[in-house]
């Protein structure tokens, strides 16, 4: 006795609605192998393009779910078309005709110059010696120490100098003349400051010096004589009311030659410390002055 004897085998497939299922009988025919191949195959490319089609839905989903947070992170529940690149209209932009801002006026005075205390001897009334100008007992200069020897505070401006200077000391009103000697070995240099009541007077009697004009160097207190012989090298300057000068030379008497660049260095180094300290007497002043 057989079963689905009579007609052709429907065959069964799931994605077909229409497809009824037939039933596996043992003790029947064998089942169609090929046909139960094509019909898998059938269902895998199915499933192919079901999980195919289903990725691209996902996709266009997350697309549009960012697009909808992008919106929304504007602010708005609508996206614009106007380009990110627009300016702003005329109403947002600030007026180039606004008025700038306003400081209230400082109440600070404007800082005060010091040289105009060393200027003049109206304003320049802080104690003066030659001790005062020159303290302690050594000057340090760079690398280089200098040992201080004698001072001298001379009230007859002529009578500490010489050669064409005490000439130009004396018709420019010197009141005093300030002296003070540094040695370093056998080099000694004499530092001269004058004293006059105003700048002008200062740089005219500055004007009116020559190679000859010397300032008188000053000797004693363990400081041999040099330079009342000898070729020595001098310099001339002036700051404020003060004219400032150096004689500089050999204690054993030697002459000063081009090459004696020891000798030029510690006239340079003296120079420039009477320079300084002139400047700082202003610059005391100055701040004293602020202060009160």
């Amino acid at each position: 006795m057989s079963f689905g004897q009579g007609g052709p085998q429907s065959q069964w497939d799931p994605w077909k609605p229409q497809s009824q299922q037939q039933p596996w009988n043992s003790g029947g025919d064998s089942p169609d192998w090929a046909a139960l191949a094509e019909a898998s195959e059938a269902r895998n490319k199915r499933r192919r393009l079901l999980f195919i089609g289903g990725g691209a839905l996902a996709t266009v989903a997350i697309a549009s779910a960012v697009a909808v947070a992008v919106v929304s992170a504007n602010g708005s529940g609508q996206a614009s078309d106007t380009p990110t690149s627009q300016l702003p209209s005329t109403a947002d932009i600030p007026s180039q005709s606004a008025a700038p801002p306003s400081f209230a006026p400082t109440s600070a005075p404007p800082p005060l110059d010091p040289k105009d205390f060393v200027s003049s001897g109206k304003k320049d009334r802080a104690p003066l010696s030659a001790d005062i100008l020159f303290p302690g007992t050594q000057l340090t200069m760079g690398d280089i120490v200098y040992k201080k020897g004698p001072t001298a505070d001379t009230r007859t401006c002529a009578s500490a100098a010489q050669g064409t200077l005490p000439k130009a000391l004396t018709a420019n009103g010197c009141t005093r003349l300030l002296r003070v000697t540094y040695t370093k070995g056998e080099i000694a240099v004499t530092v001269g400051v004058a004293v006059f009541d105003t700048e002008a007077q200062a740089l005219k009697a500055k004007a009116q010096t020559d190679k000859k004009s010397i300032v008188r160097s000053l000797s004693g207190g363990g400081v041999k004589s040099f330079c009342t012989g000898a070729v020595c090298r001098s310099t001339t300057n002036s700051y404020g009311r003060y004219a400032y000068f150096t004689i500089a030379g050999f204690t054993d008497g030697k002459n000063v030659t081009q090459k004696a660049t020891d000798v030029f260095r510690t006239g340079d180094d003296l120079a420039e410390f009477a320079f300084r300290q002139i400047r700082r007497r202003g610059e005391a002043q100055a701040s004293a002055a602020a202060a009160g």
